[in-house]
């Protein structure tokens, strides 16, 4: 995938829908989804949950490629190396580990 942007017009294309019938499904008018497709604008993370419904993709799958497309345009922005990514996954991981919540044992 090159960017959220791109993901959202190569589905849209799919279903042979103009940015106007798309735009009309998700709320935002065809000029911002032209520019959503080009990179020029971002796409609104209070839309992610319409736009998953409206593709009939999974949220889950949405979720992350809205991030991961955030996350690696601020990783090349701050000219980080590809070690940021595995940096990333180990720190996503123990926040997750630290963050569960741990269930009493009774004997």
């Amino acid at each position: 995938m090159a960017s959220f942007g791109n993901f959202i017009k190569e589905e849209r294309e799919k279903r042979e829908w103009t940015q106007i019938e798309f735009g009309d499904r998700i709320g935002i008018n065809s000029s911002a989804i032209s520019r959503i497709e080009n990179g020029n604008q971002k796409f609104s993370i209070t839309k992610l949950k319409k736009l998953a419904a409206v593709l009939k993709i999974d949220f889950e799958t949405i979720n992350d490629l809205f991030f991961a497309d955030k996350f690696a345009k601020e990783a090349f922005k701050y000219k980080c190396t590809e070690n940021v990514f595995s940096v990333a996954e180990n720190t996503s991981k123990y926040i997750r580990n630290k963050n569960t919540k741990q269930g009493s044992l009774e004997f």
